[in-house]
C-alpha cells in the first residue's frame, strides 16, 4: 500500500506554527458576527433562491456549522415542494436546490431535470447561454447515483458547454468556470477551497459582506484551534519515540494530521482529530514495515502476532517489530479506554480485528511480490481496498465520534459496509493511477494499472488510466447512494466518509519533484 509521503528534504520534524492567542474582545466580536449572520439567514424568509444562495455561501465559506438549525429549516421547506413541477422556473435555482438537498441527505428524484428537455427529448437550447445555470447543473450532476441517466446526461451537456465557454474574454468568469469544472463543490473540501471562494465571492447585497466578515474571523478562530492540535500531535509523536527507533519509516506527523483536519472539520472535534492522528500514523508505519523493511518470514510472524494479540506471539519478533507492536497495543488500549469512559462501549475487539485484517492484506501483497505474482484486477482490488487502511481509520473514527454506538451499528462497521469500502476503493484506485510516486521509497507496492494491463494485453497506459478514472466515477455514485436514507450512520460520520474521498486527490497528486504542491499550499494556509 502506498500511503501519504512527503519529500525527504521537507520532513516535518518540528511544527513551524505558534499558538495564535485570541483576545476576549475578538471572541465577543466573533459571537456578535455569528448572530448577525443568523439574523440575515432568517430574514431570507420565503425567498427560496436567496435562501439557497446564502446556504451555498456559508457552506463554501466553511461557516455552516454555526447555522445547522437555520439551514435545516430552509431545506425542510424546500423539500416539501421540490418535486412539484411548477416550482422550478429558474435553472440555477433548480440545480442548486437539488444539490443542497442531496448533500444534506434528502432524497429528491433526478426526474426533475427531465423538464429541461423539449418534446423530442433534446435539452432545450435556451439554457445553453445560462452560464450560471450550467455551472449549477454541472455541480448537481456530481451527486448522481447508479441508474440516473438524466443526471449523467446533464453533466456531460453542461461540461461540454462550460469547457467551450472557458476561453471567453471575461477572465474573472472564466476562472470561476474553470474552478467549477476542476473542483466541483461536492467532490472538494470546503475548508480547503474557502479562500478561493472568498476571493470570487462578490456582489452588491449587504449580506455578502457580512458573510465574508464572519468567514475571515472564523478562519483565525479555527486556525488557532488547529495550531494547538498540531502542538499536541508533535508532542505525542516525539514522546512515542517511533521516529528514533524505526529510522527506515516515514516521519511525517503534520502530513498525517492533515487527514483528520480535513475529515472532521467541525471545530468542536479537536480531541477526536488528535486521537485519530494516532492510528493513522500506525497505518503508515506498519505499511513501511511491510513495503520497505521486513522480510517475508518477519512479516508473517508480525501478522500472526497482530491476529493473536498475545505477548507470547510477540516474543519471536525482531526488536523493531516489538517496538511497533508495543506502540500499536498502547494506542489501541488508550483509545479503547477513552471511548469506554465517554460512551460506555469498549471497542477493543473491533479495533484489534481491524488491525488484523489490515496486516493480513499487507501480507497477501508481500507474498505476491515475493514470487512476482501479478493478480487479476478483481483479486487485487478486493485486497487493495483493505490494504488502503481506510477501514481502520474510519472504524476508529466511528467510535471516537460516539454517535449511534449500538451492537447493530458496530456489527455493520466491523463488516466493512459500503460507505467505508467505497471510500477505500476510491483511495486505492487514485493511489494506483501513477501520480502517487513515493519519494525515494523503493517499496513493494503493486498497482491496479499493472494488473489491468496484464489482464488486457495491448491496452495502452492512457486507456488503462481512463478505465481507472471511470471506475472512480462509478464508485462515487455508489458512495453518493450510501449517503442517502436509509443510512444507519450519523450525519457527522457520513460526511466524514465523504471527506475521506474528497481528500484523496490532494494526498495522491504528486508533481514531477515527488511533492504534493496542492496539499502543501493548503497546509500553509490552514496551519
Amino acid at each position: 500500500m502506498s500511503t501519504v509521503h512527503i519529500h525527504p528534504s521537507r520532513k516535518d520534524d518540528h511544527p513551524s506554527t505558534e499558538y495564535l492567542g485570541l483576545t476576549n474582545e475578538f471572541q465577543m466580536e466573533h459571537a456578535k458576527k455569528v448572530e448577525e449572520v443568523r439574523s440575515v439567514l432568517k430574514e431570507a424568509g420565503e425567498d427560496t433562491l436567496k435562501a439557497l444562495l446564502m446556504i451555498d455561501a456559508v457552506q463554501r465559506l466553511g461557516i455552516d456549522y454555526h447555522f445547522h438549525g437555520e439551514i435545516e429549516a430552509v431545506l425542510e421547506r424546500l423539500y416539501t415542494k421540490f418535486n412539484m413541477s411548477d416550482c422550478h422556473n429558474d435553472l440555477y435555482e433548480l440545480a442548486l436546490g437539488f444539490r443542497l438537498l442531496r448533500q444534506e441527505g434528502y432524497y429528491v428524484s433526478a426526474d426533475v431535470f427531465n423538464n429541461l428537455k423539449d418534446k423530442e427529448g433534446k435539452v432545450q437550447g435556451k439554457i445553453s447561454q445560462d452560464i450560471e445555470g450550467l455551472m449549477g447543473l454541472y455541480e448537481a450532476s456530481q451527486l448522481s447515483i447508479k441508474g440516473e441517466d438524466i443526471l449523467e446526461e446533464m453533466g456531460d451537456f453542461s461540461s461540454q458547454l462550460l469547457n467551450a465557454w472557458n476561453t471567453n474574454d471575461d477572465q474573472s468568469q472564466a476562472r470561476i468556470v474553470r474552478n467549477t469544472l476542476g473542483h466541483p463543490h461536492h467532490k472538494s473540501l470546503a475548508s480547503f477551497m474557502a479562500k478561493r471562494f472568498l476571493s470570487d465571492f462578490r456582489g452588491t447585497e449587504r449580506w455578502i459582506n457580512v458573510f465574508k466578515e464572519l468567514a475571515k474571523m472564523d478562519f483565525n478562530l479555527v486556525k488557532s484551534i488547529h495550531q494547538k492540535e498540531i502542538r499536541q500531535v508533535f508532542k505525542w509523536w516525539k514522546d512515542l519515540g517511533l521516529a528514533r527507533e524505526l529510522k527506515f519509516a516515514r516521519n511525517q506527523p503534520l502530513k498525517w494530521y492533515m487527514w483528520p483536519l480535513a475529515v472532521l472539520p467541525h471545530p468542536s472535534l479537536s480531541e477526536q482529530r488528535v486521537d485519530l492522528t494516532k492510528p493513522i500514523s500506525l497505518v503508515y508505519i506498519i505499511d513501511d514495515i511491510f513495503d520497505v523493511h521486513g522480510t517475508l518470514d518477519e512479516l508473517t510472524l508480525f501478522t500472526e502476532a497482530v491476529n493473536r494479540w498475545e505477548y507470547e506471539a510477540v516474543e519471536p519478533l525482531p526488536d523493531y517489530m516489538k517496538t511497533c507492536f508495543n506502540a500499536l497495543n498502547g494506542i489501541t488500549n488508550e483509545i479503547s479506554s477513552k471511548i469506554y469512559k465517554d460512551y460506555g462501549w469498549n471497542p477493543i475487539d473491533s479495533l484489534r480485528k481491524s488491525w488484523a485484517i489490515l496486516c493480513n492484506a499487507f501480507l497477501v501483497e508481500a507474498k505476491w511480490f515475493s514470487v512476482g505474482h501479478v493478480p487479476k484486477t478483481d483479486e487485487y482490488l478486493k485486497n487493495g481496498i483493505i490494504s488502503s487502511g481506510v477501514h481502520v481509520v474510519l472504524g476508529h473514527m466511528f467510535f471516537l465520534l460516539g454517535h449511534g454506538i449500538t451492537k447493530r451499528n458496530v456489527d455493520i462497521v466491523d463488516d466493512f459496509p459500503g460507505i467505508i469500502s467505497s471510500a477505500a476503493t476510491i483511495l486505492r484506485l487514485w493511489d494506483d493511477l501513477g501520480s502517487a510516486k513515493d519519494e525515494n521509497q523503493e517499496g513493494h507496492d503493486g498497482s491496479y494499472l499493472d494488473c489491468y494491463m496484464k489482464e488486457n494485453p495491448g491496452t495502452s497506459i492512457e486507456n488503462a488510466r481512463c478505465h481507472v478514472m471511470l471506475s472512480i466515477s462509478e464508485t462515487w455514485k455508489l458512495l453518493n447512494q450510501q449517503c442517502l436514507p436509509p443510512n444507519p450512520f450519523s450525519s457527522c460520520f457520513t460526511k466524514a466518509c465523504l471527506n475521506v474521498a474528497r481528500m484523496i486527490p490532494l494526498m495522491y497528486s504528486y508533481d514531477g519533484n515527488q511533492c504534493l504542491p496542492s496539499l502543501e499550499e493548503h497546509m500553509k494556509s490552514l496551519v
